[in-house]
């Protein structure tokens, strides 16, 4: 049986609650992290030197990196209808999944610290400014790839890319500041929210 350590509240663990959701694939989850295990303890360091969530076991192999892990199930466990073989669409799948984790992530970390989380650390009113505007120019990126690419971000069919995606623009609506219309992003949001593992992991109240 599949393993997931981490806390089902982190982002980066739903990424991979989603994909096995989506692949039909049985797990068991341990709460690790902020409120639960600490991820500082030997055991869990001795899985991931880095301290964070989530990491699986699939068997006696250890996996860290949300991105990496969602892959690996992927194209472990017959999830080639939502990341192909095919080179020229895999990498179509690994470009947005790659820009989510840079400049999409990039762009919204301290708007949503300091206006969803209301973290102290983050009242700078120049940075927060800074970082709504940075996080509205890509999430009107990702507006028109929605309307050229005909539904999805990677393409028309639902592929592995839109589960941290769709986690993004989850916490876009969840986050409270002033936004422009994004008439295929909000389109891109009901149509996540068919799907039974974004309504399980992904708009589920929690951003």
């Amino acid at each position: 049986m599949l393993k997931i350590l981490g806390k089902a509240s982190s982002i980066n663990v739903r990424k991979v609650l989603w994909t096995c959701a989506e692949l039909g694939l049985p797990f068991e989850r341990e709460d690790w992290g902020s409120g639960f295990q600490s991820t500082d303890d030997p055991a869990f360091l001795a899985l991931n030197p880095n301290a964070m969530v989530p990491v699986i076991q699939d068997g006696d192999f250890v996996l860290w990196e949300s991105n990496s892990i969602i892959r690996y199930l992927a194209a472990q466990y017959g999830g080639q209808h939502l990341y192909p073989a095919e080179p020229r669409l895999r990498a179509r799948v690994d470009q947005w999944m790659d820009w989510q984790a840079t400049d999409l992530n990039r762009s919204w970390s301290y708007a949503f610290m300091a206006l969803a989380r209301l973290s102290p650390a983050h009242r700078d009113g120049d940075a927060l400014a800074a970082s709504c505007r940075d996080w509205t120019h890509t999430m009107e990126i990702l507006d028109r790839r929605l309307e050229q690419a005909g539904g999805h971000v990677a393409g028309p069919a639902f592929s592995l890319a839109d589960i941290p995606v769709g986690l993004s623009v989850n916490r876009w609506f969840h986050t409270p500041f002033d936004k422009p219309r994004l008439p295929a992003v909000a389109a891109y949001y009901d149509r996540l929210a068919e799907r039974e593992g974004y309504r399980l992991y992904g708009r589920n109240g929690t951003a």
